[in-house]
């Protein structure tokens, strides 16, 4: 596979990465499977997927415990990211805390149960509007220097926020959503982190399943998929967003690939330093996802992708009190 680095200055990495979440949490967690998804995360080493993406609010808890237990005899070869800042609660609402002392505390936590001494990326899952930025970032910082954390990120932060952050300690990554129907980060943010040599990681670029086509109605979410609730999978505006498949299946069938893997590909094209963390939990798709890392779009498939209309609906909607900037540590947000 295709390598860039983890920013300007950081580690090498595939240009494709992996999403471990929907491993343990969120999607269909009632088909878990811990012994088929390390198998997943040992072939996504072998085809060059190196940077590896979990939290510990994914399960929670147990995530991170499932990529300790994956990487215990592969450490060297991954790029291990990890992030803190969000607490999920029994109602599955995700709650902010980012305060100083309770950093200090889960930076902890996530070292034992990913049985290393330190984490590649550390990222503030979401900015806790209850506690100034500075703080948190300070104490993110603190870590770097104790050797804990090689290296730390944001996830889901504005551009005022990145630049605060820039100002008390390198940004290394902003992780935030991409893709070809949530392409807001394209504004500001991403050509900010291209001029400033920092990565940013989409996360859901396939749009949560999406935009490989294999979604054909709501029906085919299993019942406790957290999508079933999400606005674009619902009645008018799933029909609706059907329309960009058929776009994107109509460049893949040009191109000779899959609809995922234009859909991947067209997100790797935005900059030197993205590099996009699809999630599975089956092999099958990790190789397809694997492959679109060397894929290169001509110009005018990049630019008739460029030119699809935007999805139909919310990111969220209600769904977890979602949002990246309307939220305080008491309050809720979303699960990515």
């Amino acid at each position: 596979m295709r390598t860039t680095t983890l920013g300007a200055e950081g580690p090498q990495v595939g240009r494709i990465g992996l999403g471990c979440m929907g491993m343990s949490w969120a999607y269909t967690e009632a088909d878990r499977d811990d012994a088929a998804s390390i198998k997943v995360i040992h072939r996504a080493l072998d085809l060059g997927v190196t940077l590896i993406d979990t939290a510990d609010a994914y399960g929670p808890y147990s995530n991170e415990q499932l990529v300790g237990r994956a990487l215990r005899d592969r450490r060297d070869r991954a790029v291990l990211a990890t992030k803190v800042g969000l607490i999920p609660d029994g109602a599955r609402q995700l709650h902010r805390n980012a305060r100083p002392e309770y950093i200090r505390g889960a930076i902890e936590g996530s070292l034992a149960r990913l049985g290393v001494d330190h984490i590649d990326l550390y990222q503030l899952h979401r900015v806790d509007p209850a506690v100034p930025l500075a703080e948190s970032w300070g104490a993110l910082a603190e870590l770097v220097k104790q050797g804990k954390v090689r290296a730390i990120g944001l996830s889901e932060a504005t551009l005022d926020e990145i630049r605060e952050a820039q100002a008390i300690h390198p940004v290394a990554s902003v992780q935030s959503e991409l893709s070809l129907w949530t392409r807001g980060q394209l504004d500001d943010v991403v050509p900010y982190t291209e001029e400033q040599g920092i990565a940013f990681l989409p996360f859901s670029p396939l749009g949560r399943g999406f935009l490989t086509g294999a979604i054909t109605s709501a029906a085919d979410l299993p019942e406790g998929d957290m999508r079933r609730q999400l606005p674009r999978f619902q009645g008018e505006a799933f029909d609706a967003n059907q329309a960009l498949v058929t776009k994107v299946r109509a460049v893949a069938e040009r191109v000779g690939a899959t609809p995922g893997q234009v859909a991947l590909a067209w997100v790797v094209a935005q900059g030197r330093y993205v590099v996009p963390i699809p999630g599975t939990k089956r092999l099958r798709y990790l190789e397809e996802n694997a492959a679109a890392g060397d894929l290169e779009l001509p110009a005018d498939a990049l630019a008739e992708l460029d030119a699809l209309p935007p999805a139909v609906g919310d990111r969220y909607g209600s769904f977890a009190g979602a949002s990246n900037t309307s939220s305080s540590s008491t309050g809720s947000t979303g699960s990515k």
